[in-house]
């Protein structure tokens, strides 16, 4: 999702700069922290943010891209970057919701990058989140056939 995200980004707001690496990088790790906190994976919970940048600056990440583990539930926080933005709608959209607060924030910067209207950069943030989640239940069906913990039987 990040990767398609950043592609759409960078095609269609040329002006906006964005990291695409720790994007993807962010997407892919930003859940890391559940390693520690198994009971997460399945149910809610928040410790694993914290526990994840942790893990990753331990293991010798830069906090640049350490920090998506922390920072992808806090796409609220006005320091949120567009790079920030990404991965919590990537996290999102992969899993097929939406979130119009964090969508309006997207745009937000989308616009202003653009210099366009709001309503102009949204229509088609719309569009492609729509076409990127509504392929969510094949990508949910195969992840749920994969145990959890292990010794559980896989579906």
């Amino acid at each position: 999702m990040a990767y398609e995200l950043t592609t759409w980004v960078a095609n269609h707001f040329t002006t906006l700069e964005i990291d695409r690496e720790a994007v993807v990088f962010g997407a892919a790790t930003h859940d890391i922290g559940k390693v520690l906190h198994p009971a997460e994976l399945t149910g809610p919970g928040s410790a694993h943010e914290p526990a994840g940048r942790a893990l990753l600056l331990a293991h010798g990440f830069p906090p640049r891209l350490a920090r998506f583990a922390y920072t992808h539930a806090r796409w609220t926080d006005p320091a949120a970057t567009v790079e920030d933005l990404l991965v919590s709608a990537a996290d999102k959209v992969w899993k097929g919701k939406r979130v119009p607060d964090l969508e309006d924030l997207l745009t937000a910067q989308l616009a202003r990058a653009a210099g366009t209207e709001h309503w102009e950069a949204y229509l088609p943030l719309d569009d492609t989140l729509t076409t990127l989640a509504d392929t969510a239940e094949s990508r949910l069906s195969f992840q749920s056939a994969y145990p959890v913990t292990p010794g559980d039987p896989i579906r």
